[in-house]
């Protein structure tokens, strides 16, 4: 994928679709990179279109397409932070195809899906998404759900990255070439906009903690807040790449002060 700034500021959930059916060309080219996704934990994560009209598939709040696309995993750890990496990925570019996406994990006929799966006990299947060309204008339920979560807002730069503790906030132009893909990472999606995410910058290191909030963790979906971490861990290492930066991702907590309410996920570390 090329681009990956502008994907990002470009990507907005798509619930209303406008009836075209994507071209074969463009769904060969789905079913290609979908086999291929990887994600920096190595777990593998197992895509499927799925016709909702042959497996009987619904939801609720899209309109427009009968094609969607469907991930599942085993239960392992980390399995939530690859899953959201691995499907942000799939998304973006999905989006540089012109095709529209939204996360869905609650508002869907979920046993439906899961039977189009196959899913085993030991396989979890956090969420899944319509596919389609976006209609010229989204429906007023659409609308509505946008307005009631702020999906267009953002908290500001200094109120979720960090310099070296959380007692300092960090700059953009502190932040100097990490500005780019930290930018990237306050434009990630996020379960109803929580925008969980909280990063400390420490010398060659970006460390990735998630602030918690209630009512985000259930069986079927798992800890949808680490799905959005794994989301925001995406948008980083596309968007460090991109701009010319080398990193690796690492996971030893780097025992940083934190609030009873954080909770240490990643690092990735600069190589020099």
């Amino acid at each position: 994928m090329e681009n990956i700034t502008e994907l990002v500021r470009n990507r907005r959930s798509v619930r209303t679709f406008d009836g075209r059916e994507i071209s074969a060309e463009e769904k060969e080219k789905l079913s290609s990179y979908i086999n291929n996704i990887k994600n920096p934990y190595e777990i593998p994560i197992e895509f499927k279109l799925l016709d909702a009209n042959e497996q009987k598939l619904s939801s609720p709040v899209v309109s427009g397409t009968n094609l969607y696309v469907a991930a599942k995993a085993k239960r392992v750890p980390h399995i939530e932070e690859a899953f959201g990496y691995s499907f942000e990925m799939l998304v973006l570019y999905a989006l540089s195809l012109g095709i529209g996406t939204v996360w869905i994990g609650g508002t869907m006929d979920r046993g439906s899906f899961e039977r189009a799966m196959s899913l085993g006990e030991d396989e979890v299947m956090p969420c899944v998404s319509p596919l389609g060309y976006p209609a010229k204008k989204m429906s007023i339920k659409e609308g509505m759900m946008r307005k009631a979560i702020k999906a267009d807002s953002r908290l500001p730069f200094e109120s979720l990255f960090f310099d070296g503790t959380f007692d300092k906030p960090l700059t953009e132009e502190k932040a100097g070439k990490l500005s780019v893909p930290l930018e990237m990472v306050r434009w990630a999606p996020s379960t109803v906009n929580k925008q969980p995410w909280r990063v400390v910058v420490d010398k060659n290191a970006v460390h990735f903690y998630l602030k918690r909030n209630k009512g985000f963790i259930s069986d079927a979906v798992g800890d949808m807040q680490k799905i959005d971490l794994g989301i925001a861990l995406c948008h980083f290492n596309l968007a460090a790449e991109e701009t010319g930066l080398h990193v690796t991702l690492d996971i030893n907590n780097p025992g940083i002060a934190t609030e009873s309410d954080m909770e240490y996920i990643a690092s990735y570390k600069l190589i020099q």
